[in-house]
């Protein structure tokens, strides 16, 4: 019977042949250059243009981030709140965003909806400032909408959401500012409410999420009524 033997590399071995085969690293190195030379001609230029072209073809609105534009102006996007306060339009979700602030170094201030700083507030259920900001914004929306003191308030009424960003209250809310909105703008509150049900919104798909209405869509859609009736 013929014996084996098993050859074992040592590393003195391994530097020697490193050092005695220099082609093997230049074929190493060219290929591992092709690779990824491959990797970004694919991920970083064929997949974003492929991606690109088909949310352009197919969905250019959505897209181009649903801008909604008046007479020939972007006035917002339908994914982004704005900040109304005046009586006569519906208000949004509360926000929670910050800019820094121009007169102190490191500092911010409140800014709602900086689409440029997204975010919350970070304050958790049993944060004294939070429950202190909730209370205020509940007895605000109750004496502003003409509800009586013990009257419940719809949550996303008093409540920041997570992006500070949200463009959309939920049906109860919208409902509840209906009367105020309608005695501001001498509308009839049908009138009203049929611009409510016109800019609300069903579940994703079906089955994700609750109904919501888009308040800028909204608030424009009233702008716009008014403006043909003086006409």
């Amino acid at each position: 019977m013929k014996s084996s033997s098993l050859s074992i590399s040592t590393p003195a071995t391994l530097v020697a042949d490193a050092e005695a085969s220099p082609a093997s690293w230049s074929r190493l190195a060219a290929s591992s250059v092709r690779a990824a030379v491959a990797v970004m001609l694919v991920a970083g230029i064929a997949y974003p243009l492929a991606t690109t072209g088909v949310a352009q073809a197919l969905l250019p609105h959505t897209a181009n981030g649903s801008l909604i534009e008046r007479n020939g102006l972007v006035v917002g996007s339908a994914l982004i709140g704005q900040q109304f306060a005046g009586p006569a339009y519906f208000h949004g979700r509360p926000s929670a965003t910050t800019a820094p602030d121009p007169a102190k170094e490191g500092a911010s201030v409140a800014a709602p909806y900086n689409a440029g700083q997204s975010g919350g507030s970070n304050q958790g259920a049993t944060h004294k400032d939070l429950a202190e900001t909730v209370a205020a914004r509940v007895a605000q929306y109750r004496e502003g909408n003409g509800l009586a003191a013990d009257a419940p308030v719809p949550v996303d009424a008093v409540t920041a959401s997570a992006s500070g960003l949200d463009p959309h209250i939920s049906v109860a809310n919208a409902v509840l500012q209906l009367p105020r909105v309608a005695r501001e703008r001498n509308l009839s509150q049908e009138q009203v409410r049929h611009l409510v049900e016109q800019n609300t919104q069903g579940r994703t798909l079906g089955l994700l999420g609750e109904p919501r209405v888009n308040v800028l869509q909204l608030n424009l859609a009233l702008d716009a009524l008014q403006s043909a009736a003086k006409e």
